[in-house]
């Protein structure tokens, strides 16, 4: 983990962290005890997240200004999505054959494919976006703030 966001119970500072991601969370009111999620989230998502950008065809990226503008998006979609599985965690049903290394297995592998899917699903709105000006207004005024 980078020096923005230690483990401890201070904040992290977000002049630290780059001008795209401070700008989505300021954007979406992201609260501030979700800030170190976010900055956690958005390091260690990077390779994934620039290999479905490399995928995208340059029409797509041409909607945001650059990676790093898709991959704040998707990290502060990624916190908000993996926050409510976690949530959800309690409630969910597992069998009693379990044991308790199971159940983590299996509590991590739903928030990694709920994570994964966050990213397919920015890259369908991007995509999307190339075609749609409501769309690509909503992604492009995050940024023009």
């Amino acid at each position: 983990m980078s020096d923005v966001a230690d483990l401890g119970n201070s904040q992290p500072d977000l002049s630290l962290v780059s001008a795209e991601l401070r700008q989505v969370i300021e954007f979406d009111d992201v609260p501030e005890t979700m800030h170190s999620m976010v900055i956690a989230i958005h390091e260690a998502a990077e390779e994934a997240v620039r290999e479905a950008w490399d995928t995208l065809p340059v029409s797509a990226q041409n909607v945001l200004d650059n990676f790093e503008q898709f991959h704040a998006l998707v990290s502060v979609g990624q916190a908000f999505a993996g926050l409510n599985v976690m949530e959800e965690f309690p409630s969910i049903k597992l069998p009693e054959e379990m044991d308790e290394q199971q159940q983590e297995q299996y509590r991590a592998q739903l928030l990694d494919q709920v994570l994964s899917k966050c990213i397919k699903d920015m890259v369908k709105q991007i995509k999307k976006a190339r075609r749609d000006p409501i769309l690509k207004k909503d992604f492009v005024q995050v940024f023009t703030r």
